[in-house]
């Protein structure tokens, strides 16, 4: 995202999944139009801020304060302008001071350098995305709330390295991807005190071009902007968007590993749960039976895009002593592509755990698959009480193996077997292999966690972003 347009590196020509979900309308914030109209505020907050310190005019800061609205400038001025200067603000600046007048128009831009406002207008339209985004988050912990209550007591094998491990229940499942997405809520929250900064520090952060006024000038950009001083205004200083692109790049994680889940149980050897298919979606232009996943195979591409950017974001913190405009122009770009990626990542997942489709015939008959070998951690346990857990793994694992190799099933291995059998009869040993006898705690987690994820959706929608007090030296 080059200071001087709205370009965002993503998705340059759309996907074909984009009428199944909703718009969530956080790309059209990175237009050139609308971060235009972001620096004219950071450009009238300044002139303000300036004239209650005493360095500019009242009646100036009034009319350009008055005057800042793009629609009052000529864009194809400003174009024009930009091709010949190859600058990123200043053709801006001279259309906005010619507007504003010539009375008037030679305070605009009084003292600040390019990335005083070009950084403070991005972090104004992150602050509008960053809104969204926690919106959008707090819809896919409802939906998710909502799925893991719904599928709390419906039994699941429990699978590691991909294999049967014990049982669980698919509202289990869902609770381990709400605990992320909780966390990630947490996360979002905690950023934005680093985030939200205006950035007001003259050329190079020491306020030269202020004078004695420099931090009065600083906290009146930051009060009318809705920021928050920075304690060093370097413009070397960008580690709280880096933070930010960090965090989604989390959030990207946590939706690949939901979408890598939706897509192996979609899989007909697996066939649990699917992905909402609208009727009339077509799979194939050769296959007409295929009903192939779509949203997920989205978020899967989207979070190795939005994941990957996290090298180059902490790239971004390598600028040379005081400031390197490829360091800045390096940020821009990802911070607006991993924005817009994680909205439309969220959208998505939003849409897949609201319509989740899921089979619970299917899971049981895939928790019968290893003929009761998913219960073995049950009997090796209730062996082991009565004769050491080492001595009873022995023999399970005995009888285990040998099923696994043979046309033998593991029952009846078990009650070939003298140990067992002279422990327990052959009614307990089936019940100790019953895979909905061996839940754990899953119920409780999948309801207590639906519980808290719709507790912290709730907070979502209610809470503004934070402002914390100015810093050392206001």
């Amino acid at each position: 995202m080059p200071a001087g347009g709205g370009r965002v590196i993503v998705a340059p020509f759309g996907r074909f999944t984009e009428g199944r979900v909703p718009d969530p309308g956080i790309a059209a914030l990175f237009s050139r139009e609308h971060r235009w109209q972001a620096r004219l505020d950071v450009e009238a907050a300044l002139a303000l801020a300036e004239a209650d310190a005493g360095l500019v005019p009242v009646e100036a800061a009034k009319a350009i304060a008055l005057t800042a609205r793009l629609e009052k400038l000529d864009i194809k001025r400003v174009l024009a302008a930009t091709t010949e200067a190859s600058h990123p603000l200043v053709p801006l600046i001279e259309e906005f001071a010619r507007v504003v007048g010539t009375q008037h128009g030679g305070w605009v831009h009084w003292g600040a350098t390019t990335q005083n406002v070009t950084q403070t207008a991005d972090v104004l339209v992150l602050r509008e995305a960053h809104a969204r985004i926690k919106a959008l988050v707090g819809d896919v912990l409802r939906a998710g709330a909502a799925q893991a209550r719904r599928s709390a007591r419906l039994p699941l094998a429990g699978r590691t390295h991909s294999q049967h491990a014990v049982p669980i229940t698919f509202g289990f499942k869902v609770a381990a991807w709400l605990d992320e997405l909780v966390a990630h809520a947490d996360r979002l929250e905690r950023v934005e005190d680093r985030l939200f900064c205006v950035l007001m520090g003259g050329a190079v952060g020491t306020f030269a071009s202020f004078g004695s006024a420099g931090r009065a000038v600083e906290a009146g950009v930051a009060r009318r902007l809705g920021l928050h001083p920075m304690r060093v205004p370097s413009r070397a200083i960008n580690d709280g968007i880096v933070e930010y692109v960090l965090v989604l790049a989390q959030i990207a994680g946590t939706i690949g590993k939901i979408a890598k889940d939706v897509y192996a149980l979609m899989q007909p050897e697996f066939g649990e749960a699917f992905e909402p298919i609208p009727p009339g979606t077509v799979g194939s232009s050769t296959m007409p039976h295929k009903r192939n996943p779509q949203l997920v195979l989205d978020m899967l591409t989207m979070s190795a895009e939005l994941r990957a950017l996290a090298a180059p974001a902490l790239e971004s913190m390598l600028h040379d002593h005081e400031a390197n405009g490829a360091m800045t122009a390096l940020l821009e770009d990802v911070s607006a592509s991993a924005t817009v990626l994680a909205g439309d990542m969220l959208a998505r997942l939003d849409v897949v755990l609201a319509g989740l489709e899921l089979d619970g015939e299917r899971m049981r008959a895939n928790l019968r698959l290893s003929a009761g070998m998913i219960g073995s951690e049950s009997l090796m346990l209730a062996l082991g009480e009565k004769i050491g857990r080492q001595r009873a793994h022995e023999v399970v694992y005995d009888a285990a193996q040998k099923a696994a190799v043979t046309d033998t099933p593991f029952l009846d291995l078990l009650t070939q077997d003298p140990v067992v059998m002279g422990t327990f009869t052959v009614e307990e040993v089936r019940g100790l292999l019953d895979p909905t006898g061996y839940l754990g705690r899953s119920v409780q987690i999948a309801e207590g966690m639906a519980a808290l994820a719709q507790g912290v959706a709730a907070r979502l929608s209610d809470g503004p972003a934070r402002v914390s007090e100015p810093g050392p030296g206001a």
